[in-house]
C-alpha cells in the first residue's frame, strides 16, 4: 500500500477521496460513544448550585470581566497541578452558565481559590491589587465595598438558572432573598434553613468587613471563597464510587 502513495500525490481526486475516508473514520469513533452515553459528566459527591450570594457575586465576577484574565482550569500537567491543585473535573463547572474554563491567564487561574486566602486578603487585593501583591497589573476594584448589592430579581435568575439545568428546588428559590441575606449574617445561625437547603459547608459571614451594608464586595468575596472548595480532594478518587453520586 505504501508503495502506492504516489497515486495519491499525483491525483488531487484520489487525495480528496482519501483525505473524507479518513476524515470520516475519525469522526466515526470519536462521536459514535457519544450516542451511548447519558451524559458526559459525573455527578460527584459535594457539588451543589450556588448560593443566592455566591450567584450574584458570580454575576459580578463575569459582569467585571474578570474571566478574561483568570481562567478557572487547571490542566492535568504536573506543572499546573503542583501550583495549582488537583486538575479541574467537569462536574465542578456542571452549574455555570457560562462555565469559566479556558487558557488566558495574564492572573493565576483561581479555580482552587477558595479558603487559600482570607477574606480581608481579597478585600485588600480587589481594592488595591498592588498593596498585596507588588507586581500586579489588575485594576483596582474599590467601588465594589460602597455599591450595595442588588437582589431585588435574584429569585428570576436562580429560576432562570433552572430552565436550563441548574438543580434549585422550590424551596431555595422561595427563600432565594431570605438565604442571601443570611449568608452574610454571622449571627444567624441554625434559625435560618440556609445550611439545610445548600449544606453544612455553606460559609456564614460577614465577608467585608462591613456588616452595616450588603456590598457588591460581599458577594464577589463570597464566591471567590467557594470556588474549588465543594470536592474534599484529600479523599476524592475518581474510581472510587463512594466519591459519585
Amino acid at each position: 500500500m505504501w508503495k502506492h502513495h504516489a497515486r495519491f500525490e499525483r491525483h488531487s481526486l484520489w487525495l480528496i477521496i482519501g483525505i473524507i475516508i479518513t476524515v470520516s473514520i475519525g469522526g466515526l469513533v470519536e462521536i459514535s460513544p457519544l450516542f451511548y452515553l447519558e451524559s458526559t459528566i459525573e455527578n460527584v459527591k459535594g457539588v451543589r448550585p450556588y448560593t443566592p450570594l455566591e450567584q450574584a457575586g458570580r454575576n459580578i465576577y463575569v459582569r467585571e470581566g474578570c474571566y478574561v484574565c483568570h481562567s478557572q482550569m487547571i490542566r492535568p500537567l504536573r506543572d499546573e497541578v503542583e501550583r495549582y491543585g488537583h486538575y479541574s473535573l467537569a462536574a465542578e463547572s456542571m452549574y455555570d452558565h457560562p462555565f469559566q474554563w479556558g487558557s488566558k491567564r495574564t492572573g493565576p487561574d483561581l479555580a482552587r481559590v477558595g479558603g487559600k486566602y482570607s477574606d480581608s486578603w481579597h478585600v485588600d487585593h480587589l481594592t488595591n491589587p498592588r498593596s498585596v501583591v507588588p507586581e500586579s497589573n489588575m485594576p483596582p476594584y474599590a467601588f465594589l465595598a460602597k455599591r450595595e448589592l442588588d437582589y431585588r430579581a435574584i429569585e428570576k435568575h436562580l429560576a432562570s438558572l433552572r430552565g436550563v439545568g441548574v438543580p434549585y428546588t422550590d424551596a431555595q428559590l422561595k427563600n432565594a432573598r431570605e438565604d442571601l441575606e443570611t449568608q452574610v449574617d454571622a449571627f444567624a445561625g441554625e434559625r435560618s434553613g440556609l445550611k439545610t437547603r445548600y449544606g453544612a459547608k455553606v460559609t456564614q459571614r460577614d465577608f467585608d468587613g462591613n456588616p452595616e451594608m450588603l456590598t457588591e464586595m460581599d458577594a464577589l468575596v463570597a464566591y471567590l471563597q467557594v470556588l474549588g472548595t465543594m470536592v474534599d480532594f484529600k479523599t476524592y478518587k475518581a474510581t472510587d464510587p463512594e466519591n459519585l453520586r
